[in-house]
């Protein structure tokens, strides 16, 4: 998968959580619930939708791994190489 359709999968993870969030105004470096002041029970909800959606299975450990988009993508590429 590549580096912009897995930014998508983020992006579309993210606005079902959290549909009122702009992300046009995403900075890939800062912690989402920083910039969008989500909660952990929506964070929860994106990381289970990322899950669902990419079909992987993300380690309770790794969960702050994909605190940012930043950290999503260099976690999450690894493991969609190759699809």
């Amino acid at each position: 998968m590549d580096e912009s359709t897995l930014y998508q999968h983020v992006l579309d993870s993210l606005t079902k959580v959290a549909p009122e969030i702009d992300t046009s105004a995403l900075d890939a470096d800062i912690n989402f619930r920083d910039q969008f002041e989500i909660d952990s029970v929506d964070f929860l909800s994106f990381i289970l939708d990322l899950e669902k959606r990419l079909e992987v299975r993300i380690s309770e450990i790794d969960y702050p791994k994909l605190s940012s988009m930043k950290g999503c993508l260099s976690y999450l590429q690894p493991l969609l190489k190759g699809r």
